[in-house]
């Protein structure tokens, strides 16, 4: 991220008037965390701008008031700029991809994944543990105040995406923004509770099931977590309670590889990857998808054992 970038990123911030913020699809903290706040600071700053994205936060991160104004359409009048926030493909933008793709104005990248394919015309991709670790050094360049508010913003997403700090590629930067946030007025401590301790009472119900299921292969290196639509149902929740889950097999002596499974629908599942020391980007970008070294994902369609023989041959390369 050289200075000459920021410069440029800044410029184009600060002409434009009319801006669309985007994030990929299936939000994580990360990606609403570091576009909520570039939405927040330019509208300090006077400007309309507006946080896209396919669909609305997840129900546990609309504690903060900033992610409960997501625009899952396009916005009532045209913008001169856009900028993806933590998307390192322009097909996980969603229904916002297209128009990001044939827009004639400037775009903007601003994304931490080893993945990123430079899909715009601006890109500022740098590998960290978060887009927001990235989100300071930018608004700074722009001249854009971190609020108490955005600081939050910020905190979550790095939290989340860092793993509360705990994952390989947390640097002495990492713990340097975090403390620059601090300052700020983030509220680490409320941030912690709300992300990582509080659930509901039908989540840890949840939890129970996916763990009386959870299954070994490898001489139980790795670990399979699944979530099907029936359990769901049997618990009365969705999806975005899943987040969290493929962590926890990681905690079994042994284990080096967690894979989350989740039935989107009959053959269809989204699969989450983690990794102590392997390579689970590598994994991931077999079958099309892709993100760190340590933690990735993608999208696999088949016959569940079919997907979980499929997988585990994959892990067993990079084992």
């Amino acid at each position: 991220m050289t200075e000459e970038l920021l410069t440029e990123i800044a410029r184009q911030l600060n002409s434009a008037d009319n801006i669309g913020v985007v994030c990929h699809i299936r939000p994580d903290g990360d990606a609403l965390g570091s576009a909520a706040a570039l939405v927040t600071a330019l509208k300090n700053a006077g400007k309309n701008a507006w946080l896209l994205c396919e669909e609305p936060a997840p129900q546990r991160l609309q504690f903060l008031p900033a992610l409960q104004g997501v625009l899952t359409s396009l916005p009532p009048s045209p913008v001169d700029l856009f900028v993806s926030c933590d998307c390192a493909d322009i097909s996980r933008l969603g229904v916002f991809g297209p128009a990001y793709a044939r827009f004639k104005g400037p775009t903007i990248n601003i994304d931490h994944h080893i993945s990123n394919t430079r899909y715009a015309k601006i890109n500022c991709v740098c590998e960290c543990p978060a887009t927001c670790q990235i989100l300071p050094a930018v608004l700074a360049a722009a001249d854009l105040p971190i609020t108490g508010e955005i600081a939050d913003l910020l905190a979550m997403g790095l939290l989340t995406d860092s793993g509360n700090f705990a994952h390989q590629d947390v640097t002495g930067q990492t713990f340097r923004v975090a403390a620059e946030l601090r300052e700020r007025g983030a509220d680490f401590n409320r941030l912690n509770y709300m992300l990582f301790d509080r659930q509901e009472k039908r989540r840890a119900l949840l939890f129970v099931r996916v763990l009386a299921s959870m299954r070994f292969c490898l001489e139980d290196r790795l670990a399979f977590l699944t979530v099907t639509q029936a359990d769901f149902a049997a618990t009365d929740t969705e999806k975005s309670l899943t987040e969290g889950f493929v962590d926890y097999p990681l905690t079994i002596d042994g284990v080096e590889v967690s894979v989350a499974v989740m039935e989107v629908k009959r053959g269809q599942y989204k699969i989450s990857l983690r990794s102590k020391r392997a390579d689970v980007n590598a994994v991931a970008s077999a079958f099309g998808g892709g993100g760190h070294i340590l933690a990735s994902g993608c999208m696999l369609f088949g016959e569940y054992e079919e997907v979980i023989d499929r997988l585990t041959y994959a892990v067993s390369q990079q084992l």
